[in-house]
C-alpha cells in the first residue's frame, strides 16, 4: 500500500506541475507514463546483461545500441537539471516516438507519437528523482503508485468521467468471478481499471496464475484485451496494466462500434465494461454486423449488441448500462432487452443509487450480468436494489458506514428464486414470464413493493381539546404577566 510519505512527494511533483502551466491531469499522468516506461525499459535492459553476464552468451535483445546509452534511465537520472531535460527532451523521446519498429520493445506502439510537454528542467528532475526513490520491482507498489495518479483524474473535474469507482469495478469482477483460463475483455477500456482489478481478483484468490508456466505466460499476454479509440487513454491504460505487472496485454486503437473492429468477435470468455454513453453515432460509422442486431445509432444499445459478438458461446459479462436501457420504449430498446432475455441468459440487474458517478455524473445506472447462449436460458432474474455504495451520494461523495456492495456480493452468491420471493425486501428475483407480461421492462421500480407502515392518528377532538389547552395555559400566563407589570 503507497505510503503517506509517498503520496505527499507525488502530491509536491502534481502541484509542482500546475504551478508551471501544466494543469490538464490527463497531460500530467501521460508525462509521468512516458518516464516511467523509460524506467522499464532501462530495468529490461539491465535485466538481459545480467543474463548475458551470468551465461556468458551475447544478449538476445538490445533495446539501446552503444551510441545510446546516455539514453538510459540509469545514466541520464544522475545528470544536473539542464542537461537532463535537454537529453530527454532532444533525444529520449525522438527515442521513443522509433520504437515501434522494434517488435521486442514493450508497449512500443503506443509510443510513436510521444510528445515531451514538462514545461521546466527543476519540474523533470523533482520527477525523476521521485520515481527513482520507488521500489519498482515490487508490483504491489508500482500498482499502488499509479492508482495514486489516476484518482487524480476523479479529483480534477470532467476527467473524472474517464474513472469507474474501483469499488464499484471489484464488486462486478467479484460477481463474475474470473477463473485462471478465461480472456478477459474491455472494448471500451479507458484507463484499463477493469482489466487490472480482473488482475488483482486472479493474483489474490487464483495464485497458481504465477506458479505454473502456462497460466502466468497466458496471465501476462493472452488474458486481457481491451479497445479505446483515445489515444492518450490508450498510453495510461497500457501504462497502468504493465505497472500492475501485466506485461504484454493486446490492447488495440480502434472504434470498438466501427467495422475497423469487425475481427474482434467471438473471442472473450469475460467482458468487464462500463462503456461511454455518448448518445448517438454516425449510421456510416457503425459496424454493419452490429446494425444488423439493432436499428439504433444510440451506443448505450449497440454497445450491449456489441458485448454478445464478442462474447464465445458460454462467455459471460457485466456491464454498467444507463437506466434508459432498462425501460425505454423505443423499438430499439426492447429488441436489445429481447436479445438478452430470450436469445440468451440475462442473470442479475443491480439497481445502483444515481449518485454513484457524482460530481460529474447524477444519471441513474445499473448493472447487467449475462451468459451469451444463443439459445435462450433465462428462467428469472435476478434484482437488487442498491441504496448506498459505502460513499455519500452528493458530489463530495465522502466515506460513510451504510454500504450496501457486501450485502449484494452475498446476496448474490446464495441467490435462490425459491427462497427471494420478497418483493419489499433489496434482493429478489421475478420470473422471465413476468417480465415477458410486462413488455420486458427491466426497471426495478415496474417489480419492486414498497413497505407501507399504518399510521394511528389521534382523534380530531382530541387533538382541539389540547390545543384549547395549551391556549388557555397562555393566557393565563398573559394575565399574570401583565399583573406585575
Amino acid at each position: 500500500m503507497i505510503t503517506g510519505e509517498l503520496k505527499g512527494k507525488v502530491d509536491r511533483i502534481w502541484d509542482h506541475f500546475w504551478s508551471n502551466g501544466l494543469s490538464n491531469p490527463l497531460a500530467v499522468i501521460e508525462q509521468i507514463s512516458y518516464l516511467l516506461f523509460m524506467k522499464r525499459l532501462d530495468e529490461l535492459e539491465e535485466a538481459e546483461e545480467r543474463k548475458a553476464n551470468r551465461t556468458g552468451q551475447p544478449m538476445a535483445r538490445r533495446l539501446f545500441n552503444d551510441n545510446q546509452q546516455n539514453l538510459r534511465w540509469s545514466r541520464f537520472k544522475d545528470y544536473d537539471s539542464e542537461r537532463m531535460f535537454e537529453t530527454v527532451r532532444d533525444e529520449v523521446f525522438a527515442f521513443l516516438r522509433t520504437l515501434n519498429t522494434n517488435k521486442d520493445s514493450v508497449y512500443a506502439k503506443f509510443m510513436k507519437d510521444a510528445v515531451f510537454l514538462i514545461p521546466k528542467p527543476s519540474v523533470l528532475e523533482q520527477v525523476v528523482t521521485l520515481l527513482s526513490e520507488i521500489p519498482m520491482h515490487d508490483r504491489d507498489t508500482k500498482g499502488d503508485l499509479y492508482e495514486y495518479l489516476l484518482g487524480k483524474l476523479a479529483q480534477a473535474g470532467v476527467n473524472g468521467q474517464f474513472r469507474t469507482p474501483r469499488h464499484i469495478i471489484r464488486m462486478m469482477v467479484e460477481m463474475v468471478e474470473p477463473k485462471p483460463k478465461d480472456v478477459i475483455g474491455d472494448p471500451a477500456a479507458g484507463t484499463a481499471g477493469f482489466l487490472v482489478v480482473a488482475g488483482e481478483y486472479l493474483l489474490e484468490k487464483h495464485p497458481e496464475v504465477m506458479m505454473q508456466d502456462d497460466l502466468r505466460r497466458h496471465f501476462s499476454e493472452g488474458m486481457f484485451h481491451g479497445g479505446e479509440f483515445d489515444p492518450t487513454m490508450m498510453r495510461i491504460g497500457a501504462m497502468n496494466l504493465m505497472m500492475h505487472g501485466i506485461e504484454d496485454p493486446d490492447l488495440v486503437y480502434a472504434d470498438s462500434l466501427g467495422e475497423e473492429s469487425v475481427h474482434m468477435r467471438n473471442l472473450y470468455t469475460l467482458i468487464l465494461a462500463n462503456p461511454p454513453f455518448k448518445g448517438a453515432i454516425n449510421e456510416a460509422e457503425i459496424a454493419k454486423d452490429l446494425h444488423a442486431t439493432v436499428k439504433t445509432k444510440k451506443t448505450e444499445l449497440l454497445f450491449l449488441a456489441l458485448f454478445l459478438k464478442q462474447l464465445k458461446v458460454g462467455g459471460r459479462c457485466a456491464c454498467i448500462v444507463p437506466d434508459g436501457v432498462l425501460f425505454g420504449a423505443s423499438k430499439a430498446h426492447r429488441q436489445v432487452r429481447e436479445l438478452l432475455i430470450d436469445g440468451n441468459k440475462l442473470e442479475g440487474i443491480v439497481s445502483m443509487p444515481s449518485g454513484v458517478f457524482k460530481p460529474y455524473a447524477g444519471v441513474s445506472t445499473a448493472v447487467l450480468i449475462f451468459t451469451r447462449t444463443d439459445s435462450g436460458g433465462t428462467d428469472g432474474v435476478w434484482f437488487y436494489d442498491m441504496q448506498a455504495d459505502g460513499f455519500s451520494l452528493d458530489d463530495k461523495r465522502n466515506e460513510i458506514k451504510d454500504n450496501d456492495i457486501p450485502d449484494v456480493l452475498a446476496k448474490w452468491r446464495e441467490r435462490d428464486a425459491d427462497v427471494e420471493s420478497d418483493r419489499t425486501a433489496k434482493a429478489f428475483f421475478v420470473s422471465v414470464d413476468e417480465i415477458r407480461a410486462q413488455g420486458y421492462d427491466l426497471s426495478i421500480n415496474r417489480y419492486k413493493e414498497g413497505v407501507h407502515e399504518e399510521v394511528v392518528h389521534e382523534d380530531p377532538k382530541t387533538i382541539l381539546d389540547r390545543l384549547i389547552g395549551l391556549e388557555c395555559e397562555i393566557m393565563d400566563d398573559l394575565k399574570a404577566l401583565r399583573g406585575m407589570v
